[in-house]
């Protein structure tokens, strides 16, 4: 072979291993095999390293503060307070009683200004604002621990009874059907098939999921997703004005387009809610459903304690406008204790919105080492641990016989991903919406069950496990068949 001809050979051998490279990587992120779409294997986990002295105010340009003041204190009381020390209203939440806003502009830190407030006699408590962050670990020691292999592929699957989607990765959704794929145990699954020959859902139930947005035009999510009615009103805020809320709420930039431009929060409402029996994609615990993107965390996955209240804040105008919200997904939360916080999950609870939140990543128990918001101890909380597709707590998840209430499949969970894309990430965050997509299937029954009864129902619709013994208050596993009543 002459020089020109070895080059020649050599040039086209690169571009076809390149060009075979660039067709798997297309495979893995569209629809191609089954097995081709598991792209990442990541614990999605919430921020832990905030306890105690770590605690950390929110880097903004100016100190703010969460500062709740006492009943009776009126807008402009608070203006006038707030110019005499040299600070700004920056907002306040219409459906918190009390709560607001506070700017610092002296260039004090947010804990001189949260200590400077709590000593007034109108004040009730003051909080810097706190960072939240989402923490993204890659899990190869996850897998270990595991023991991550694909099992006995010759083993023959156990088939179970029920009805079954024509998505075309439903057969790697073990959380919804464990047949004993890749080294799963038969039926250590929620009872997804059997729940669905009584309910797929009812797209008058709206679950918001609180997170990093939800990419709204996914074609497995967007006949989904909530859509403000036409005869409705946009959102109005007291600071901001009139916003488009055509599709939920950003909380982090103030405006109403909560587009996901990270992914974590995309694949909790695709557990949640992605169509079902559409020939696409997967099927979400929810065949049809009504998803309310409400944006706090960045595309970095930040963003702070204001953001969420103001969120839930939105929840509750959006309520009281009539839309039927009747679950909160938090799949997130932090060892840091924010009163301010509390107290708007506990307004929600009196709007009747279950709350349903992670217990964590950090293998720690939660009853020694609270986690919030799944920590609170409010009537609307439901806090949940994750279970590995052999119904065992998996490695990484936080536990609590006190203060965390249920198990459900958390580990190596195929969800919807921005831009058509599918993925299979692991934490406490995809286990929080598989219960979130329970709550929702059981109201498109029982559309009458007041939060309180939901909540209740919930907690009494589990399987026993003995991994669960002495970890979760329930000691079970969400089954939605049981929930339904449909066995």
């Amino acid at each position: 072979m002459n020089r020109h001809n070895f080059f020649g050979h050599l040039a086209l051998a690169i571009a076809a291993v390149m060009l075979a490279a660039f067709m798997g990587q297309m495979r893995r992120m569209g629809d191609g095999p089954v097995r081709g779409t598991f792209v990442k294997r990541e614990i999605l986990e919430q921020v832990e390293p905030h306890a105690g002295p770590e605690i950390e105010a929110a880097d903004a340009e100016d100190a703010e503060v969460i500062v709740r003041f006492r009943a009776g204190i009126s807008t402009d009381e608070i203006e006038r307070l707030t110019a005499r020390l040299n600070d700004r209203l920056e907002d306040r939440f219409e459906f918190i009683n009390n709560e607001a806003v506070i700017a610092d502009e002296d260039d004090l830190s947010a804990e001189a200004v949260a200590a400077e407030y709590s000593a007034l006699p109108e004040v009730l408590y003051a909080e810097p604002n706190y960072e939240i962050n989402l923490s993204p670990v890659e899990d190869e020691e996850f897998l270990e621990a595991e023991g991550g292999d694909d099992g006995d592929e010759d083993d023959p699957p156990v088939i179970k009874k029920g009805r079954r989607p024509n998505d075309q990765m439903f057969a790697e959704q073990w959380s919804l059907t464990n047949e004993g794929q890749r080294g799963g145990k038969a039926q250590a699954d929620i009872s997804a098939a059997l729940a669905w020959e009584k309910t797929t859902g009812s797209e008058k139930i709206v679950v918001a999921v609180l997170d990093t947005g939800v990419d709204y035009t996914h074609r497995d999510l967007f006949n989904n997703i909530w859509t403000r009615p036409n005869g409705m009103a946009p959102y109005t805020d007291e600071h901001l004005g009139s916003v488009d809320d055509r599709h939920g709420y950003d909380a982090a930039d103030n405006d109403g387009d909560p587009m996901d431009d990270n992914g974590h929060g995309t694949h909790c409402a695709g557990i949640i809610g992605a169509e079902g029996d559409n020939s696409e994609g997967i099927a979400g615990v929810n065949w049809k459903v009504e998803i309310m993107p409400l944006k706090f965390l960045s595309r970095g996955g930040s963003g702070t304690t204001k953001d969420a209240i103001e969120a839930i804040n939105y929840a509750m105008d959006r309520k009281k406008a009539g839309v039927n919200i009747r679950i909160i997904s938090a799949s997130w939360g932090s060892t840091a204790r924010s009163r301010a916080l509390g107290d708007a999950i506990k307004r929600a609870s009196e709007e009747g919105i279950l709350f349903i939140a992670a217990a964590g990543n950090s293998r720690t128990n939660n009853d020694r080492i609270p986690h919030f918001p799944s920590s609170y101890d409010l009537p609307n909380v439901v806090a949940v641990a994750a279970l590995n597709r052999r119904d065992e707590l998996a490695s990484f998840s936080n536990y609590g016989l006190k203060s965390v209430h249920i198990g459900a499949p958390g580990a190596e969970i195929l969800s919807t991903w921005p831009g058509d894309h599918y993925e299979e990430h692991s934490g406490t965050s995809m286990a929080t919406p598989v219960v979130s997509g329970v709550a929702a299937l059981v109201l498109s029954a029982n559309p009458k069950m007041s939060m309180a009864e939901l909540r209740a129902h919930l907690l009494d619709s589990v399987d026993p496990l003995p991994a669960l013994k002495g970890k979760v208050s329930t000691g079970g596993r969400i089954n939605a068949a049981r929930a339904v009543r449909a066995e």
